[in-house]
């Protein structure tokens, strides 16, 4: 997915510019990397929190067009009002089209109430990693990566290493594969009743 947001130069700096400019429904940015000096914008505030809700624009591409000219850019980070819906300050990366970035995506789990260790063995899906961090070419960077569970039995889990990664992306690992999501047997549930019921039956 693709956002666009139009954007301003920001000539005048500091505490009391900053304030001025939220006074005025704006936030300032900026723009930094890619072997460029760093630039400092303004966003129209509202549109800006509504885009910081969806998921998609903390992991996807993001056009910011400047008095013309456009800008790739990723989030990097941002600042929120502790308690008011107000957006402080946001820090955007340039991209280079040629060369690969890393970036942490969101993990979208599929098919749970079907896995055959919920269906069938009465168990509970345990995550624990919602997003994964990947290597890729800008173009190449997906909005998020499936986690498909329709295989999984009680006791049994899901690594890194399983999942099916878009081409051109790879994974990221800090250590050894990490597991992504397992299958707990839950407790009194058919897994259990049935160990406990063999446990239980008299030798011959």
């Amino acid at each position: 997915m693709q956002f666009l947001l139009n954007a301003q130069k920001r000539v005048v700096q500091g505490t009391s510019a900053s304030r001025r400019l939220r006074r005025a429904g704006k936030v300032p940015c900026i723009i930094y990397g890619a072997g460029q000096p760093p630039e400092v914008i303004e966003l129209d505030h509202n549109p800006l929190y509504l885009a910081l809700k969806k998921e998609a624009f903390h992991s996807s591409l993001i056009s910011l067009e400047v008095e013309g000219k456009k800008t790739q850019a990723l989030l990097r980070d941002f600042q929120v009002h502790a308690y008011k819906p107000l957006v402080l300050h946001v820090d955007f990366q340039r991209i280079d089209a040629q060369k690969k970035l890393h970036q942490k995506v969101p993990l979208h789990f599929t098919n749970q109430d079907i896995a055959p260790g919920v269906k069938l063995g009465g168990g509970q899906i345990a995550h624990v990693i919602t997003e994964l961090e990947i290597s890729c070419l800008p173009a190449d960077l997906p909005e998020f990566i499936e986690v498909d569970l329709k295989d999984l039995q009680t006791g049994a889990s899901l690594h890194v290493s399983h999942l099916n990664l878009p081409q051109g992306v790879s994974a990221i690992v800090h250590g050894e594969d990490p597991t992504i999501v397992s299958c707990i047997a839950k407790k009194g549930g058919p897994a259990e009743e049935e160990s406990a019921a063999v446990a239980e039956t008299p030798a011959a």
